[in-house]
């Protein structure tokens, strides 16, 4: 190690500024100490060279322990010390005793040393002195001047490592000046020696100076591979994402696109890998086969860049041509983006060619939706147009995977886009056998909530009941048989077609799950019971019964009022289809007149606009994540898109007058507010006298065949804290959120008005009202509504707490649509003699009105269905009377 210098505080042979500049740092030059300190402490040698910070730490330290003032120091903040010590010396050692170490020197140094090789501007000279052998490479711009290249205290090594580098380096000083420069040359030797399969052209890429591209050796050399990976320059340069070598390669050097290396890969697949999508653009200029090759493990470039979510990668391989349908290990490139859930690159995928959304793979015949792996890939697929029941090869759907891969949120996304719950998978199996085989509950009620049929059997005769019955855990099998009975599920074998069994073993199919598929013999539609309509329901289509209704034209009218309460629409719904199913006539076909209240507003507008109760159930799953976004009151906007996607943006209400509709609204324009109705039919002349004097100026109200449809919906929607007012419109639920009797109050002034016009030959007795509900919240207690001026802060706690309890009573109050709203109503027709059935299934939870966890409002539908079963003979009997002429 070269002694230090006292004056300088450099050792013999360093620059002084090459040490300030090593040293600075650690505060060496800064905190200058005589070279004394550093064998005090250290005893010489390559100590002599630390930082004198750090000498000063260690001097301190052994002063203290020698003086003994102070215990040893704790043993993490010795092993600390100890660390930086030994990283400090190693560096030390690395700087000064690194024999390959660029040095600038001076040629006149070794005037006394013997040349032992000479190549070029390269000259290997035997230091006698120092005993070693020194390559020097002379500065063609000053010849006086030259770079050590390495100083090797072995002959032999010294003569390969000369040889190698006068191989190599010629190119680069021949070419380019930049090169003369002590961090370059640096460079480059350590690429030599870590690369010796290297070529001049991928040392050249790898040192990125566009000049020695221009060298007659640097371009011959450019499509040649290296011994480690096989690659060309061409492949290097795409990794380094060096747009500017790669224009010198292909331009000048006339680099082959397609080479690839032990991998199979081309520079494209290298392109794929590195974050500079412009190389892949330059590439993709020149037509080449590279763009589609295959590598060893089936992947094209495409399949490279799906799998890494490569989505600006994607693009530019689309924008360049690259095929979508070459065939993968795992499919096309859009199973591998389905795969890896990489939702931008399969978006990207599907807009160049649409087709691809249909494609199947062929270890599986499984569509992109198979490999759906969460629902925000699913939602995308759906929207864009996928096949929801696509089969694959073993004749499963998307559904019967995502159930077996325990995949909630994916099941949730197939059903509300109208997946088969019931669909027949391999050996038979339904999703809900595939269930009832994970022992999910809540995919269970799910599916049986979306139509699953609880006692289908599969090929082996098993219905998903006895499934459950042979579940090993008792506690699991006595959970799921119990969730399948209160649906009227038999966990019996079931019986057979060809298979004798004893009579009394069978399984009695349940009346709502009728597993008769024969077809049913002419009946009277008068004497029907409920466990004749729905194989009936089943067997025929829907025509039947309506060309005999129209044959029979009815002689009484039918009302079907709707409650408001946001998402618990659901609950309406669920009923509705339990009502579709068992009649097997649309919900359209069965009421005269509909009337509904916010939510149940939208509802009735679906009904008159003959859109299906299952289409509506997804709709509203859907709707949901959209409108319910961010927090309270939430923007107008998403609903009023929604309203109008669905009911057209330039749909009138007259525009669909059977049946007759009526929508209620609150006026907030004057106090106190009054209640309006959307119709789809002119409204009925008053003959009483107003209730107030019109000594204000109000505007006009809008006449039905000027309304368009979405604004009534979103009128009657305009629940306050949850959406701003629709101009002077807020939800018809402040008035009539149960618009029962407010219903029945506009058909008589209806019928009335009919008869003053001479028209009395077109009035029909209204003879049966159906009411249905959102579901009951369950009752809970409430401790304190006393609101009073408080006299301590304890008081000042309980006043708020009542004034809050007090408000949300008023709100309940004035929007409680069960109660005494419900025995008016019903007191009201047996008076007159109308049949009146009131449907509102009791929750266990109380639901918000802009509730949005699929678990909490499948939970919600499970009660509703099992409600359905426990009330099946107030349906049978509501069934029979509306199929009734």
């Amino acid at each position: 190690m070269a002694a230090i210098s006292h004056a300088g505080l450099a050792p013999t042979g360093i620059s002084t500024a090459l040490w300030q500049q090593k040293w600075l740092p650690l505060g060496c030059y800064r905190r200058r100490r005589r070279p004394a300190a550093c064998a005090a402490v250290l005893g010489g040698g390559a100590a002599a060279c630390l930082p004198h910070g750090l000498l000063r730490l260690v001097e301190s330290r052994r002063s203290v322990r020698v003086s003994g003032q102070a215990g040893p120091p704790p043993a993490p903040r010795r092993m600390q010390f100890f660390g930086r010590l030994v990283n400090t010396l190693s560096s030390v050692t690395n700087l000064f005793s690194n024999p390959f170490r660029v040095k600038e020197v001076s040629v006149a140094d070794y005037a006394s040393s013997e040349r032992v090789r000479e190549e070029g501007q390269l000259i290997l000279f035997q230091n006698a002195s120092s005993r070693t052998w020194d390559c020097i490479l002379i500065n063609p711009r000053n010849p006086q001047n030259g770079f050590r290249l390495f100083q090797l205290e072995s002959e032999a090594d010294a003569l390969l490592n000369f040889q190698q580098y006068s191989s190599q380096l010629p190119p680069f000083y021949e070419s380019s000046m930049q090169v003369l420069h002590v961090e370059v040359l640096q460079h480059l030797s350590d690429l030599i020696r870590s690369h010796p399969s290297w070529t001049v052209t991928h040392l050249a890429v790898e040192l990125g100076i566009r000049e020695c591209f221009h060298h007659s050796r640097i371009i011959s050399c450019a499509n040649s591979t290296e011994n480690e990976e096989g690659c060309t320059p061409l492949h290097l340069a795409c990794r380094k994402g060096d747009s500017e070598i790669l224009v010198e390669l292909v331009q000048y050097c006339h680099a082959q696109m397609d080479v690839t290396d032990n991998k199979g890969e081309t520079a494209f697949h290298y392109a794929v890998q590195g974050d500079n999508s412009q190389v892949l653009q330059l590439l993709g200029k020149n037509a080449s086969a590279g763009l589609n090759q295959v590598n060893k493990q089936g992947l094209t470039p495409l399949h490279l860049a799906c799998q890494m979510g490569k989505q600006e990668m994607v693009r530019v391989l689309l924008l360049c041509n690259a095929r979508c349908n070459i065939m993968g290990p795992g499919g096309f490139p859009i199973h591998t983006a389905m795969k890896f859930s990489q939702k931008g690159c399969a978006e990207m995928i599907i807009s160049m060619d649409s087709n691809q959304i249909h494609s199947k793979d062929p270890r599986y015949g499984a569509s992109p939706l198979h490999w759906a792996k969460n629902a925000e890939m699913a939602r995308m697929l759906l929207k864009r147009g996928c096949d929801v029941d696509s089969i694959s090869t073993a004749g499963n759907t998307a559904l019967h995977v995502a159930v077996m891969r325990n995949r909630f949120d994916c099941v949730m996304v197939l059903l509300t886009y109208g997946a088969n719950a019931g669909a027949r998978g391999e050996h038979g199996n339904t999703p809900l056998h595939l269930a009832i085989s994970k022992d999910n509950m809540e995919m269970v009620k799910a599916l049986i909530v979306f139509g699953a049929e609880v006692d289908t059997p599969n090929d082996f005769g098993e219905t998903p009941a006895f499934m459950a019955s042979k579940i090993s855990k008792l506690i699991t099998r006595k959970a799921l048989l119990s969730l399948l009975r209160t649906v009227g599920a038999d966990h019996r074998f079931p019986l057979i077609q060809g298979v004798p069994t004893d009579q009394s073993s069978a399984a009695t199919p349940h009346p709502f799950f009728s597993l008769d598929k024969t077809q049913p013999p002419e009946i009277s539609l008068n004497s029907l019971e409920l466990q004749d309509l729905m194989p009936i329901s089943r067997a025929r289509k829907p025509a039947f019964i309506l060309s005999s209704m129209r044959d029979e034209k009815r002689t009484h009218d039918h009302l079907l009022c709707l409650d408001g309460g946001g998402v618990k629409g659901l609950v309406i719904i669920q009923l509705l289809i339990a009502i579709e199913k068992a009649s097997g006539v649309a919900t359209k076909d069965l009421f005269d007149w509909v009337a509904g209240t916010s939510t149940g507003g939208i509802l009735a507008l679906a009904i008159l606009h003959s859109k299906s109760m299952a289409y509506m159930r997804g709709v509203y799953f859907r709707m949901k994540d959209e409108v319910f976004r961010g927090s309270r009151p939430y923007e107008s906007g998403p609903l009023e898109e929604f309203l109008k996607r669905e009911f057209g943006e330039h749909t009138k209400m007259t525009d669909v007058k059977k049946p007759k509709v009526m929508l209620t609204g609150t006026l907030s324009d004057r106090q106190p507010a009054e209640l309006h109705l959307f119709r789809n039919y002119d409204a009925p002349e008053a003959i009483r006298e107003p209730r107030f004097n019109q000594n204000i100026n109000l505007k006009p109200l809008t006449q039905p065949a000027d309304q368009l449809v979405w604004r009534a919906a979103r009128s009657s929607g305009a629940a306050p804290t949850y959406f701003r007012p629709n101009g002077r419109f807020l939800d018809g639920g402040l008035l009539a959120n149960n618009p029962t009797l407010d219903a029945m109050t506009e058909i008589h002034e209806y019928n009335q008005d009919m008869i003053r016009k001479g028209q009395g030959n077109k009035v029909k007795k209204l003879s049966i009202v159906v009411s249905l509900g959102t579901g009951r919240s369950p009752q809970v207690p409430v401790t304190c509504v006393d609101v009073f001026r408080p006299s301590n802060p304890w008081e000042l706690a309980k006043t708020v707490f009542g004034a809050k309890e007090l408000g949300k009573m008023v709100v309940d109050c004035c929007t409680d649509p069960d109660g005494r709203a419900v025995d008016r109503a019903r007191a009201w027709c047996e008076m007159v003699g109308i049949q009146y059935f009131r449907l509102n299934p009791q929750l266990g939870t109380d639901i918000m009105l802009d509730e949005v966890s699929d678990a909490v409002l499948v939970n919600a539908l499970w009660e509703t269905e099992v409600y359905i079963y426990e009330h099946r003979e107030e349906f049978q009997k509501l069934v029979q009377l509306l199929l009734s002429p």
